[in-house]
């Protein structure tokens, strides 16, 4: 496999990386409880899972 003969200068690798930036989560409302909540993940509401407008768990995971 080839491999470069110099090493790559610390403001190369910073240019190649000037594209990579951290985006907001994507919020929806959930059509039962009206909460918001991160899209595509199950979240809970007065004790209860919820996914896609759909009751999942009647109990909460507990969260260490």
């Amino acid at each position: 496999m080839p491999n470069p003969k110099r090493r790559h200068s610390q403001q190369r690798s910073a240019k190649r990386r000037t594209h990579y930036k951290a985006s907001a989560a994507t919020l929806s409302t959930d059509s039962t409880t009206g909460e918001l909540h991160v899209r595509h993940r199950a979240h809970v509401s007065e004790g209860k899972l919820f996914y896609k407008g759909k009751l999942v768990s009647e109990k909460a995971p507990i969260k260490k």
